[in-house]
This record gives C-alpha cells, structure tokens and sequence, in this order.
C-alpha cells in the first residue's frame, strides 16, 4: 500500500527493475519504506534510448503521488537484467531486453536525463540482496535467489556479503541442465532458463499449438487484450488443467529442480529464496513441488536448503535497485557487513 511522505523527509530513494516485459518503480523513504510505487511497459521497439525514455517516465509516475520531481530524488538504483559493469554503469548484454546489443551507458545516460546520481546492478542480484536484508532471506548467513520470469536469473549471498564476482556470478539461468539441448536466447543449448523462462516456455507453446496440440492459453491470452503469455495466464492454465500448460510448467519444475539442487551442492548455501514473476504469482504451491523436485539431485538430501518464497513479492526488484543508492544517502545500514556493487 501506497504511504504519503512525511513533512519531515529529507532524503528520498528511486529504485526502478526493468525487465523485459514491465518497469517497476517505488520511491524509499531514509527508513527502507515504499513510499509510492508504479509499473509500466517495457517498450518493445526502440532499443536503449526508448528504454531510456520509459525508465524516466517510470520515475515521473513513481513521485508524482507524493508531488515531487524525480530531480529532487537523493539518488535512483535501476535493476537490470544480464551482465552489468556497476563501476561504469554499463549494461554489458540483456538478451531479454528487446533491441538491446552490445555495451550501453545506461546509469550515464538516465543521469543526464533526469539529472539525478543513476546507480546499476543486475536485476536479480540486487533483488536478492534485499531479501537478504528485508525479506525472506532475513535469517540467514548465506542464500541463493532464484528469480524465475521471463528469464532465469539468480542472486547469491555468501558470509552475509552479496557475491557478484566479475559482475555476472548468480547466473544460474544459463547452468547448463542437458547437453545438447533446448536452444536458449543467448544462443547456447541446454541452459535452464531454455526449459524454465517464461519467454522460452511460451515460445515452445506456440510451436504446440502449430502442431496441433491442444491449449486455451493463446485464447486467453487474446481475451486479455495481451500479446505474450503473461504469469496470470500461465496460472489460470494450471487453474483450468489446461494439458499444455500442466506439461510445460512440469516440464520446468524438472529442470529447477535439478539446475537449483547442482547450484545447492556447489555453495552448500542455508536457504533458497523463489521469486520473479513467475515464481511469486503460481507461489507457495510451486516453492513447495520445487523443494520435491531438488531431493533427488541434493548430494546431502537429508540436509536440504530451507525453501521460501520471496517475502518482498514482485517490489523486491525495485526495492534492491533502490538501494544502490544508498552511498548517497547513507539510509539502511547493512545486517551482515557491506554488500558489495
């Protein structure tokens, strides 16, 4: 729920988590507080300056609630989702974002457009990062996120520090679960995200229904004016028992299942958080049939991870990017050391 400002507040947060699909805003208070909050489109033509355009847009729909500019923001986080240099700002690839290729000045050039300090980090990275500190992941030392979406991606929280390695470590999405197999969008076969990312699994529907298997999801799909098969509709399928829906959400389960269990037996990690689209909206159930589906592949199965959905729901991205800020702020000191860029 949306809270109106204090008269008092001194220091304001925008956080934005682009995605391929939507835009995620929320403006913090110094206390770590959703303010406001606001969604919109991700545009689908235009490349980097369209998207530049709807992440300032985003900003003006997220202040104008609490009758403020974004220029008087303290400092604005923006999620992104690939590889990121957070030292330069650049998004380096996001093979999910449309017309999106090669290195992009994102932070440089939504500074200048909105004249406020842009801080970048990985969507799901940071997104992990405040589970750790506000959500779910709360009572432990070390943890995987896993954000299941329109791709695949994943955090990883170590001695209580976010590890980020060279800038693109969590990328569990691109583990590889079969040799050989499933082409992936970032060209390679195999990859979990290839059998578990909503993108890859409407893709594969669509081949189906060529085929002629039979399926309601397209329907609705159109009942609902959309032109992609979004997680209200994939949960709507499995309400319905709609045959292809049941198998290509089984078919994804069975590769979480082992691609999470194999990043479990490398990291030996107290707790797995679930998030993303996809993950928050089927919720609880799904956590639940997940934890199933990754005991056969634990190396210590009678050990198992603790399990959670994601406790800051579909805010935990914009949330995370949020706090990027805070070295301009100095607002909500960590709970286990200092998480690095």
């Amino acid at each position: 729920m949306t809270r109106k400002p204090k008269e008092d507040r001194k220091r304001v947060l925008g956080g934005l988590d682009l995605g391929g699909t939507k835009i995620q805003a929320v403006v913090l208070d110094e206390h770590g507080a959703v303010l406001s909050q606001a969604r919109r489109a991700t545009p689908q033509q235009g490349g980097p300056p369209a998207i530049i355009e709807a992440l300032a847009a985003a900003l003006e729909d997220v202040t104008k609630p609490l009758e403020l500019e974004p220029s008087v923001l303290t400092g604005v986080g923006v999620g992104a989702p690939g590889a990121v240099n957070a030292a330069t700002g650049t998004l380096l690839q996001a093979g999910n974002l449309p017309g999106w290729s090669g290195p992009y000045p994102l932070a440089e050039a939504l500074t200048k457009k909105i004249s406020v300090p842009v801080y970048l980090g990985n969507d799901v990275q940071v997104a992990v990062a405040a589970e750790a500190r506000l959500g779910a992941g709360r009572p432990y030392r070390s943890l995987l996120g896993v954000w299941w979406g329109t791709g695949v991606g994943g955090g990883i929280i170590l001695d209580g520090l976010r590890w980020t390695g060279r800038g693109a470590a969590g990328e569990i999405g691109h583990t590889v679960v079969r040799r050989g197999g499933a082409r992936c969008s970032c060209g390679r076969r195999g990859c979990l995200e290839a059998y578990a990312g909503r993108g890859a699994m409407e893709r594969k529907a669509r081949k189906a229904l060529e085929r002629g298997e039979k399926t309601r999801l397209f329907d609705w799909m159109a009942e609902q004016g959309k032109d992609r098969l979004t997680s209200g509709i994939w949960l709507k399928g499995l309400k319905h028992g709609d045959p292809l829906a049941v198998k290509l959400i089984e078919r994804a389960l069975r590769m979480l299942g082992a691609g999470v269990a194999s990043a479990v037996n490398l990291l030996d990690v107290e707790a797995v958080v679930i998030g993303g689209g996809l993950g928050t909206r089927l919720g609880q159930p799904y956590v639940d049939r997940l934890r199933v589906a990754m005991k056969p592949h634990l190396f210590v199965p009678q050990r198992p991870p603790d399990l959670h959905l994601a406790g800051l729901g579909e805010l935990s991205g914009a949330i995370g990017a949020a706090l990027l800020a805070e070295p301009a702020a100095e607002v909500l000191a960590p709970r286990h050391g200092t998480l690095n860029s």
